[in-house]
């Protein structure tokens, strides 16, 4: 079995892009792959089929063999466009090598030390307490889901005196405490939006009395020291690792002890390859992981089979789809989404967990080619604040 040709597919999931890829072996079968949408998305496809050049002709089954190929093909350590296209590129040779066998990817992990996967949902549109109370309980009574994140800002942090921008954000969590049901996981993700650590830790530790799940990327990801002078200031848990891109960075934020949950990116680091390393590392600083996981409906089946196998595994970001649920048929959910989805069945929470499907082989789901063959592309790009003064911010 030899890997014959690549497709690269523009396309979309709601409002964002999505980079999909496909390797097709010379016996007939197909890999899938995703990579994470950086920007300039546009940049992927040459970078992909440049690095086609290095796999073509080989055996899809030596994934390590051929990740640390293409890593090695870079005269300095791949960024993030590089790591984005191997990520994807590893997804593929992954489902290849479990289809070949005809297993789910997991049992080439070491098989599943869980049998399903828990989730959180993003909630980032809920003005006051009340509104977010029916919001959250909407999204558990649609998907039995029990984690959540928020943002913490209420107000401009920009265009306010700091002490109110933390007094708001900590007053809207104790209202929303004693308004939301008691087994509620809340986290909250500041994006990397403060630039002075002092800050990070007022608002972290206004919010600690009221239990938050974790405290997610206050600061910018660069200056990996100044996490660990962080976290021992602080009195919930800290997390972080979205921007950081392989294991030896991770290495770095744990050996500085910068955070209690790391989350990596599989679709950013490098793949299942690098995150297993970068999950390892973690393990032995008794760090949990909960993957960093915005992307589409395949990135979420690459997680599943991830997160079954890894046993400092914490909770999966998850992307609901919207629309309302209509009914369980049989054991799976049945629901109406708001967009025609490249994956034609997606992993869809039930109880607020993903159910492994160990029947399939590879990642478990069908591809949609009637949607992948569409130009359905969709630009996207960060939505950059300005400080009163004119000066961007960090976004």
């Amino acid at each position: 079995m030899k890997i014959d040709r690549m497709r690269v597919y523009m396309t979309r999931d709601k409002d964002r892009p999505r980079v999909v890829v496909a390797l097709d072996t010379d016996d007939g079968l197909t890999g899938w792959g995703e990579c994470y949408n950086h920007g300039p998305d546009k940049a992927l496809p040459p970078l992909l089929d440049y690095l086609m050049g290095f796999i073509q002709g080989q055996d899809p089954t030596r994934v390590d063999f051929l990740v640390n190929l293409m890593v090695q093909q870079c005269r300095f350590p791949p960024g993030a466009l590089g790591l984005a296209a191997i990520s994807a590129i590893d997804h593929c040779l992954w489902d290849i090598s479990a289809k070949a066998l005809g297993v789910p990817v997991y049992r080439l992990l070491g098989g599943a030390v869980r049998d399903r996967v828990r989730v959180y949902s993003g909630v980032y549109t809920a003005p006051d307490p009340d509104k977010a109370r029916d919001e959250l309980d909407r999204l558990n009574a649609d998907w039995g889901v029990t984690a959540f994140k928020l943002s913490p800002w209420r107000i401009d942090i920009h265009a306010h005196r700091w002490g109110e921008v933390v007094r708001t954000s900590a007053e809207y969590f104790r209202q929303l405490r004693e308004t939301i049901r008691a087994d509620y996981d809340i986290a909250f993700d500041a994006h990397a939006k403060i630039f002075e650590p002092i800050q990070a830790v007022q608002l972290g530790n206004a919010l600690a009395p009221y239990d938050p799940m974790f405290f997610e990327e206050p600061l910018r990801p660069e200056n990996i020291e100044v996490w660990g002078d962080l976290k021992k200031q602080l009195v919930c848990r800290l997390a972080t690792g979205e921007s950081l891109y392989s294991r030896f960075e991770f290495l770095r934020l744990l050996n500085a002890r910068g955070a209690d949950i790391v989350q990596p990116d599989i679709c950013v680091v490098g793949g299942v390859t690098e995150m297993r390393r970068i999950a390892a590392l973690a393990e032995a600083h008794y760090v949990s992981v909960a993957p960093h996981n915005p992307m589409g409906p395949l990135a979420t089946a690459v997680n599943v089979h991830f997160s079954a196998a890894q046993q400092n595994f914490l909770v999966l970001e998850y992307r609901l789809p919207t629309g309302p649920v209509y009914a369980y048929g049989g054991n799976d959910l049945v629901a109406k989404i708001d967009a025609a989805k490249y994956v034609a069945d997606p992993y869809l929470p039930k109880d607020g967990y993903l159910d492994l499907r160990p029947e399939r082989p590879g990642w478990g789901v069908e591809m949609d080619m009637e949607v992948l063959a569409r130009d359905d592309y969709v630009h996207w790009q960060r939505r950059v604040p300005k400080r009163p003064d004119g000066s961007y911010a960090f976004a």
